[in-house]
């Protein structure tokens, strides 16, 4: 279905970096609205693993004042158009054009939408109804309320629409899912499983691949992907997130596995080339996804070469668990949404192995209490009440199910999740469900300017594109920096991301803590 229902026009424009902007993602949980209609909370996920507050927000970067400003022209101009393609709103009734069917046709619905949907919810997200926690096939928008009442108990005004009318008269459904709130975070057991697989990810198995772990100084996650650069000399190394990768309180930005070996046993797998954690909606979905200038995605990944001396002999392609993978998952927002909604997936974690999910919602939508608007790609929910992500997980790449005796396709990496935020209730007389959230892969791959490596012949052909650019770097005299290089002082990193190729930026702490014992002084 082409764009010309929506009277769409896909926007691309360029970013810059610029001022740094304080901002603190985790003071805004403790707030927690009673009724539909109270003042809302953001419905924010925190990372897998989270503990810890980095509300500085060094590496946050935010467009230049200019550059928001003309952003902010451009944004009101595009909806301005959409708004001549809007039938007169119709109550009481459901609207006479198309039902709305792709991913982009919802997300321009609810774009359009987005000031009032933002007064009446903590959040939103693209997906299909919900009726006694089982999805049915009607696109809809879900709408996050603190608490869900039968509508007798509510004014007119305080209702919901059944139904949301988007330009050219293309509409969808409007779905109410409850997400309960459990105030100040409770500490969770970081060791609540421990299997065969879960042990040999952690260090007795002889190679690594995904779903192994990974750690620097402070913190420790999972690796997602086996990739090779596709810039420069051609690196092969791994793809994990920022928030595991990059410790915004201490600069070595060197990753080990198991653990590095100030810490315990370990070996030194390389230093992070370079990293992101948010990018603007109209560059990561090549659309505006809401009507707030100050929309940003998470984007949350670090990509870290294998050192010169590291024996690629240990790499393992195949995930341990579930075998040989497919190419990645390109997500298509012109698709129809039961392309992506609804699949199920796997997952291999360093903390908790092997585990299953559906993919509930795509593109969930919440606010700050500044009004800043963030987007994250996936709501994950594991299957049985069980949680598809624990502490320490982070990284771990999201696997679609094969259809057909198809194998497993990557599409994205898991960043975080809510076991200790709140829990979706999504079955009257059952108790709230953990989710967890995750990164578009494809889009971050494209970001990161990476490829992921499936099969040992690709793992071959890539090592040696490495040793070709290298040595083409070497007889022009323009290598590039050695590895020692790559791990400038903290200072440094603050005043020029450009020896690292860095685009890190500001977000909550995340990550698994790892024990302070002998820690090296900065």
């Amino acid at each position: 279905m082409d764009r010309n229902r929506l009277g769409l026009r896909i926007h691309h424009s360029g970013s810059s970096q610029s001022e740094e902007s304080a901002l603190d993602l985790e003071r805004n949980y403790c707030s927690h609205p009673n009724l539909l209609w109270s003042s809302p909370s953001p419905l924010q996920p925190f990372a897998s693993g989270g503990q810890h507050s980095e509300s500085n927000a060094a590496y946050f970067s935010w467009p230049t004042l200019s550059r928001l400003n003309d952003a902010a022209e451009v944004r009101a101009n595009y909806f301005g158009n959409l708004q001549k393609g809007v039938l007169p709103e119709t109550l009481g009734r459901l609207p006479s054009g198309q039902r709305a069917t792709t991913l982009l046709e919802l997300m321009t619905i609810r774009a359009f939408h987005s000031k009032i949907l933002r007064r009446f919810s903590l959040g939103t997200a693209i997906g299909f109804r919900i009726r006694r926690g089982d999805l049915t096939d009607i696109p809809a928008i879900l709408v996050f309320v603190a608490r869900k009442v039968h509508r007798q108990w509510l004014s007119h005004v305080q209702c919901l629409p059944a139904a949301l009318e988007g330009p050219g008269g293309v509409w969808c459904d409007v779905d109410v899912v409850e997400f309960s709130y459990y105030g100040v975070p409770a500490a969770t057991p970081k060791e609540q499983l421990y299997t065969e697989l879960v042990d040999g990810l952690r260090g007795s198995d002889p190679c690594i691949g995904s779903g192994s772990q990974v750690a620097n100084q402070e913190t420790y996650g999972t690796l997602g992907a086996i990739v090779k650069s596709r810039t420069g000399n051609r690196q092969v190394g791994f793809l994990t997130n920022r928030h595991v990768a990059v410790d915004l309180d201490y600069p070595n930005q060197k990753m080990f596995h198991p653990l590095p070996p100030s810490l315990g046993p370990g070996v030194y797998l390389g230093a992070v080339e370079r990293a992101t954690s948010f990018i603007t909606d109209e560059l990561w979905y090549g659309i505006f996804a809401g009507t707030n200038p100050e929309t940003f995605v998470r984007a949350d990944g670090a990509f870290i070469p294998f050192a010169e001396d590291f024996n690629m002999n240990n790499v393992n392609i195949t995930v341990k668990g579930v075998g040989e993978v497919g190419d990645v998952h390109v997500i298509d927002l012109q698709a129809p949404i039961n392309s992506l909604i609804g699949r199920q997936v796997v997952k291999v974690g360093r903390s908790s192995g092997l585990t299953t999910g559906t993919i509930m919602a795509y593109a969930l939508e919440y606010n700050d209490e500044k009004g800043i608007c963030f987007f994250t790609d996936f709501l994950v929910v594991g299957e049985n009440q069980q949680t598809f992500d624990l502490e320490g997980d982070s990284g771990s790449l999201i696997l679609l199910t094969g259809r057909d005796c198809e194998k497993p396709r990557p599409v994205g990496i898991i960043w975080g999740g809510t076991a200790n935020r709140g829990r979706l209730k999504l079955k009257v007389g059952q108790p709230p469900e953990n989710w967890t959230s995750g990164v578009d892969l494809g889009r971050l791959l494209d970001l990161l300017e990476l490829d992921i490596i499936t099969t040992n012949e690709g793992l071959q052909a890539a090592i040696q594109d490495q040793r070709n650019a290298l040595a083409q770097g070497i007889d022009s005299t323009v290598g590039e920096s050695s590895p020692l290089d790559r791990v400038p002082s903290k200072e440094k990193i603050e005043e020029n991301f450009e020896p690292l190729n860095l685009n890190i930026q500001q977000v909550t702490g995340e990550g698994e803590p790892e024990p302070k014992r002998r820690k090296q002084s900065d």
